[in-house]
């Protein structure tokens, strides 16, 4: 195990196979994660996966409420390095400088493409064919340091966020793993971002969750892929919500108007967009379970689905 004191910043699932893997080569002398949410519906107080993980290794955890202000326990601990993975908030200059080695960040995507908290969701929404994992230094500003290492992955009509998501936390692992040493012996590249490229994404917004049936059947295809399974894109039909975890392009023109019921399938739905039907294939409805639309079909009035529209 290498002897250099390393303190970990990162909060969701996808943090944690970053984690892990550090704790395998390196001393993770700290972990600093989101303060305890209340989670559900009896808003039980839950802490973040990464303290899970870091609590099962003895390793200290620190959960300040905002870095920018408490940020001298981490200084106490007088870190060579310090790696951040999907932390949540912005690191300040303070914590940048201090250590030896500097403030790595793991980035969930090709910088300069896709700054922000976002990536992997707007990867999908705004129709990428890849995305990958960037190795970069951490400055004052949003994902704007210079990049050591990336690695790529292909984006298929097959992927959703959590297929993405999953084989992502674990490249981006891997290329930490990989690009440590040569931080560490300091002959690691270094490379300015060319901010003319660069594109960004945004925290998930409610009104972006709305799927808009006047767009193109791709955009609302990569909408649903893009957000499910969480937080889900959505429509509503007779007042009540529906939420759509899987869907099927048709590239038809229909002849009726955008968010009209055009055709019922064995298995699926279909809704007309602006330029052809998106087939519902998974569902989840209104205070009901997720479901597949053929057992959803199952001993619904048929004629009346029909004549529904999606608004």
């Amino acid at each position: 195990m290498e002897k250099i004191k390393v303190v970990f910043m990162g909060t969701p699932d996808f943090s944690v196979p970053v984690l892990e893997g550090l704790i395998d080569k390196y001393q993770v002398v700290a972990v600093v994660t989101q303060p305890d949410k209340r989670v559900g519906r009896k808003q039980l107080l839950t802490p973040s996966p990464v303290k899970k993980v870091a609590q099962s290794h003895d390793i200290p955890v620190l959960q300040p409420a905002k870095i920018r202000l408490d940020y001298q326990e981490v200084l106490d601990y007088k870190p060579d390095i310090i790696i951040t993975c999907a932390y949540g908030q912005i690191i300040p200059k303070i914590l940048l400088d201090a250590p030896k080695y500097g403030c790595i960040n793991v980035h969930a995507s090709l910088l300069p493409k896709l700054r922000g908290g976002a990536p992997i969701h707007k990867a999908i929404m705004y129709g990428y064919k890849e995305t990958g994992i960037t190795i970069m230094y951490m400055d004052e500003k949003m994902d704007e340091g210079d990049i050591i290492s990336q690695k790529s992955t292909p984006i298929t009509d097959e992927d959703n966020l959590e297929s993405v998501h999953d084989r992502l936390c674990f490249m981006g692992k891997e290329l930490l793993l990989e690009t440590l040493p040569q931080i560490l012996r300091g002959n690691n590249k270094r490379i300015k971002q060319e901010k003319e490229e660069a594109t960004y994404a945004y925290n998930i917004s409610h009104e972006e969750e709305k799927i808009d049936f006047h767009k193109s059947v791709r955009e609302v295809f990569n909408q649903i892929r893009g957000l499910s399974p969480t937080p889900g894109a959505y429509t509503t039909m007779d007042g009540k919500i529906i939420k759509v975890y899987r869907a099927q392009i048709l590239s038809n023109i229909p002849s009726v108007s955008p968010g009209q019921v055009n055709n019922i399938y064995k298995d699926g739905i279909g809704i007309a967009c602006k330029d052809g039907e998106i087939i519902f294939k998974e569902i989840k409805l209104e205070g009901k379970k997720r479901t597949l639309v053929k057992d959803y079909l199952n001993g619904i009035d048929k004629e009346k689905l029909l004549k529904s529209k999606m608004e």
